[in-house]
């Protein structure tokens, strides 16, 4: 049997990692800026992260949710203080295209419409409701096309508030920072707008954190630059370093009933233990602060580079316009200089590396930049 061909891979298979490095078998270092789409949040094989699971899975790997896991409750504990979510609660999955899937269901469970807002070139995930939200054509087949969802210009509050208005709409759900899309922000400006709009005419706000979330932007949510908070909040990506896993995080007023979410694998004792392992290292050192002070200075020094067109992010998530193709320089990173970057259509490198992530190794990255350019 032969895998299904519907990757574009590079020539290189790490084999082992640490910290910020990845090596192949034969001992070759890459330093990663791209942590395997923004996945990797505490760095590769943390002591503490290798600990945690291995004791967990030495005693028991998993039982279903038909029983108490009382490493759930601890994690949504962690995550409440973490994120200044305390009364929120959290619907555990694995995924962040299940995520959005759950927030989506939940919030025309909560408000008994259909329709769901989202925004020009969104990416909220490849199942069929995610995908729907998403604004790609070419990755959303004709099962999945619908017209409960409807797109919006990022930004512009005023066509939103007209959407909106129409009153047939259970939710609109943004990205902090759109990250597939070539880190295109939403203003601050906007996500008020957006918050305030949403309630006025009765839809739930879903924030996409599942890119941006977990410390990346330099706050713990990047709505949160905004001061606004949603109804839902969905992660996934950083949240476990790279075990798969998913969360919802759901505001008071709306309310669960007996079976309307569900899981087979969702906060799986693994998972909740690696997940739990990734709160206690961002918290005790301080990963979230070293993500914007870091980040800060990764965005300065790449402003002085003059062959980029543009510069943008928040944080440790960061887009780069370059004037030609990207996947050519991304290559020549990787294969001359041994560093891992990520792209964003034909002009953006993206830089997602872990939160822990410093300035000599940045300094590489952008003397690496200065060369190639």
């Amino acid at each position: 049997m032969d895998l299904f061909d519907v990757y574009s891979l590079y020539d290189i298979e790490p084999v082992s990692g640490k910290g910020p490095y990845v090596y192949t078998a034969d001992g070759t270092e890459y330093l990663d800026f791209y942590g395997g789409h923004a996945v990797i949040s505490v760095g590769h094989a943390h002591p503490r992260y290798v600990k945690a699971i291995t004791e967990q899975v030495s005693k028991l790997g998993f039982y279903s949710n038909s029983v108490k896991n009382s490493l759930q409750s601890t994690l949504a504990e962690k995550l409440g203080k973490a994120s200044g979510y305390d009364e929120y609660s959290l619907f555990l999955c694995n995924s962040g295209a299940e995520a959005n899937e759950n927030a989506i269901k939940l919030a025309s469970f909560h408000t008994g419409k259909s329709k769901v807002l989202a925004f020009d070139k969104a990416f909220h995930g490849r199942t069929s409701g995610a995908v729907a939200a998403t604004d790609n054509p070419a990755i959303v087949s004709p099962f999945n096309r619908t017209d409960n969802v409807v797109f919006a210009p990022l930004n512009d509050i005023e066509e939103t508030e007209r959407m909106l208005s129409t009153g047939e709409f259970c939710a609109v759900i943004v990205e902090g920072i759109q990250g597939v899309a070539g880190i295109r922000m939403a203003e601050d400006e906007f996500m008020r707008g957006l918050r305030d709009v949403s309630r006025r005419y009765g839809v739930v706000m879903i924030a996409d954190e599942i890119q941006s979330g977990y410390g990346r932007s330099g706050m713990f949510f990047a709505h949160q630059y905004a001061g606004v908070r949603p109804d839902i909040i969905t992660v996934a990506k950083g949240i476990a370093n790279g075990f798969p896993m998913g969360a919802v995080l759901i505001a008071p007023h709306i309310a669960p009933k007996k079976g309307m979410l569900g899981t087979t694998f969702g906060g799986n004792h693994l998972a909740c233990a690696a997940a739990i392992a990734v709160l206690d290292i961002i918290k005790d050192e301080n990963l979230v602060e070293n993500a914007k002070t870091t980040g800060d200075y990764i965005m300065e020094r790449l402003c002085q580079i003059p062959q980029l067109k543009d510069v943008r992010g928040r944080g440790l998530m960061i887009g780069m316009e370059i004037d030609g193709p990207a996947a050519e320089l991304r290559k020549r990173l990787l294969f001359e200089k041994r560093i891992f970057t990520g792209g964003a259509g034909v002009s953006t490198v993206r830089l997602l590396p872990a939160l822990s992530v410093t300035r000599d190794h940045a300094d590489r990255l952008i003397e690496s930049l200065i060369e190639l350019l």
